[in-house]
């Protein structure tokens, strides 16, 4: 099921979604399983699933030179989402990037997704890989999300890279996209990036997950703008507890994303990583409230490979 079925099925009531990684290579699924099985008490319509792009690394030779391998630290983004469907019965949702991909990697992936019943994808650029300074697309990829966007339309419509194929069938996927709250980091401004947003709707997209915030109010101002620019989509919060100390300076500096003082503050004077961890619970649990009193579709968890404090929260709020 869609989505936006999914939101307008529930009728007014907030639903519950969370975000898995898939695991490292050589770890079994079950790793996966063991923090999944906790939450399905709280019935989440939909479980997104990570895509990892290949990295590059260069292995020194004894005669000196160097040799390019291609590493992929967390493989099988599509057989987990068949595995989860199949096990749970629920929707899984998987990520899908321009980067890494050219545009005939795109619809290959598209049309596996397709074969599986998958009826959802999150469609984002990607960030660069560490040996980039600036996102590069691959040869014959897109640039943008919105190209990938208006790519996965096309194959709803039946439009495949071949245009002479006969009696094509079109797919039916339900298209996400991601919004910023206090802008992409790379945008110059939030109203320049609300324009783009607004372009990724346009060309295909049908609801939004914002990246994780910390303050309610940059997520309500976002959402004011966004209608007042004429999107209308379901909009769906991303939310991420705090869960150590290092994350103080991590978070801002990975994701360009502000922490409130008052958030700052309480964990600097925690005497270790578990209380840490509790903070961050409290603080997402009332964060919660507030998203659900004012009538968000669902709330979406990142979890990050760990679910106890999402468990946590849930427990409290779902």
């Amino acid at each position: 099921m869609k989505v936006t079925e999914h939101i307008k099925n529930a009728n007014g009531k907030t639903l519950f979604s969370f975000e898995i990684l898939p695991p490292l290579k050589g770890q079994h699924i079950d790793s996966i399983f063991n923090n999944i099985d906790p939450l399905m008490e709280f019935k989440p319509p939909f479980i997104d699933v990570t895509y990892h792009r290949e990295e590059y690394t260069y292995k020194e030779l004894e005669n000196g030179l160097l040799k390019k391998q291609v590493v992929k630290k967390r493989p099988g983004t599509v057989g987990i989402c068949a595995a989860i469907q199949n096990k749970y019965q629920v929707d899984a949702i998987p990520h899908i990037l321009c980067g890494g991909f050219s545009k005939e990697d795109t619809e290959n992936f598209l049309i596996d997704l397709d074969f599986l019943d998958i009826d959802n994808v999150m469609a984002l650029r990607g960030d660069a890989v560490s040996s980039e300074t600036y996102f590069r697309p691959e040869k014959d990829g897109h640039h943008y999300a919105s190209e990938l966007v208006n790519q996965i339309q096309n194959l709803n419509q039946g439009k495949y890279l071949d245009e002479e194929l006969q009696n094509s069938s079109n797919t039916n996927f339900c298209i996400g996209v991601a919004g910023y709250p206090e802008k992409h980091m790379e945008a110059p401004s939030i109203d320049s990036d609300i324009h783009f947003l607004k372009k990724k709707i346009k060309n295909g997209a049908t609801y939004i997950v914002t990246q994780m915030f910390f303050d309610n109010e940059k997520f309500f101002q976002f959402v004011d703008k966004c209608r007042k620019e004429g999107i209308t989509v379901p909009i769906i919060p991303g939310l991420k507890p705090l869960a150590t100390k290092k994350q103080l300076n991590l978070i801002p500096h990975r994701f360009k994303v502000d922490l409130p003082d008052d958030l700052i503050m309480s964990v600097v004077k925690c005497k270790d990583n578990k209380e840490v961890r509790q903070i961050g619970v409290e603080w997402c649990v009332n964060q919660s409230k507030e998203l659900i009193k004012r009538g968000v579709p669902l709330v979406h968890y990142y979890s990050m490979g760990k679910s106890d404090n999402i468990y946590e929260i849930a427990k409290q709020i779902f």
